[in-house]
Order: structure tokens, then C-alpha cells, then sequence
């Protein structure tokens, strides 16, 4: 079986660019001989988690049956998961941060009581629209990733970004894509 990697892209917006460098991280992954599923957040009916703790309770089984029923499968299985988010306020997309609230549910006990992210390796693909990383905020996200890996004894993948304002810059932007795809390759090989 091939090595999978699951790319959760989390701009609301229709040509975004975070989506674009997602989309150009999962095109790498699969060059190299992976396979990678894009998941878009937008077209999931995905609620904010109710902080009830039923997920801990019940072996790991949240007490809503939404968008996120059919998620908590694929980030169980893939080798790899990509977070593709915009930057917004200095930090991730309402719709990423609400997919990683729901996230909880994975770290409910379990019979082998191993992680279902240990082992795995997380990464991400920011777009902002300041200058730098420090300036838009984007650090600020880069961490809380860093943070998820090491609570969660996952791998680090590192990350690609890139400063737009308008949508689609990114769609033509053999540079940045081709940084992207360098992501991909590198993540299938870890």
C-alpha cells in the first residue's frame, strides 16, 4: 500500500492561494509515488466542538455527526498530514482551527493507548498577506503546528508560505508552486 498524506485545505475563499500551495504540496507528494487526498474544509458541515468530553469517554467517538464523521478515518490512516490555511488575525483559519478542535477526539484513550498522530508527520502551506512570516502573523500559526507535533508525538514536515493578496496569485507562480512540490516530494520521503 502507497504511502498517503491528507491535505486539509481551509480558505474559505474559491482560488485561494493557501489552497494552491496545499493543492501543489499534494501534486509533489504524488509525483514522488505517494497518494494524497485534498479535503476541503469549506464544502464540509463542520461544527465547533462542544468542549463535552463524550469523545474522551467513548473510545474516541465525537457526540456530533457532521462533516467531520468521514474525516476521523483518513487522519487515522494517512502517513502524513498538510495544513493549508490562510492567515488571518496573526494566526490560522477559523474553519482550520475548528477542524483541529474537533481533533481532540483522536486523543482519546484506546485500547493500545498509542496516539493516533505519533508517528505521523504534519507540515503546512500558509499564505498571508504582509510581508514576512513575523510581520503577517504566520509564525504565530507555525508554532501552534509545532506545538500539535510534539504533544502529539508527531513529526515535524516543515512548511512552504508565500505573500498574496488577490486570489489566484499563486496558480501561475511556478517559483512558489515548485517550493510546494519540493514539500511534497521531501514529506513522502520522511
Amino acid at each position: 500500500m502507497p504511502k498517503t498524506a491528507l491535505v486539509i485545505l481551509s480558505s474559505p475563499r474559491k482560488g485561494s492561494n493557501s489552497s494552491a500551495l496545499g493543492q501543489a504540496v499534494a501534486e509533489g507528494f504524488t509525483r514522488a509515488g505517494g497518494e494524497a487526498e485534498c479535503l476541503d474544509l469549506s464544502r464540509l458541515d463542520i461544527k465547533p466542538c462542544l468542549a463535552c468530553n463524550a469523545c474522551q469517554r467513548n473510545g474516541g467517538r465525537c457526540a456530533q455527526v457532521d462533516g467531520m464523521f468521514n474525516v476521523y478515518p483518513k487522519i487515522k490512516t494517512a502517513a502524513v498530514l498538510v495544513l493549508a490555511t490562510p492567515v488571518y488575525w496573526f494566526s490560522m483559519s477559523a474553519q482550520l482551527k475548528i477542524f483541529l478542535d474537533r481533533c481532540y477526539a483522536l486523543l482519546a484513550p484506546t485500547e493500545d493507548d498509542a496516539p493516533p498522530l505519533a508517528g505521523k508527520t504534519l507540515a503546512a502551506a500558509l499564505s498571508y498577506g504582509d510581508k514576512d512570516l513575523d510581520s503577517s502573523g504566520a509564525r504565530n500559526a507555525i508554532r501552534i503546528f509545532e506545538d500539535i507535533c510534539h504533544h502529539c508525538q508527531a513529526a515535524w514536515g516543515g512548511f512552504v508560505h508565500g505573500s498574496a493578496t488577490e486570489r489566484d496569485t499563486f496558480v501561475n507562480d511556478q517559483k512558489i508552486l515548485g517550493k510546494a512540490r519540493a514539500l511534497g516530494k521531501k514529506l513522502f520521503g520522511s
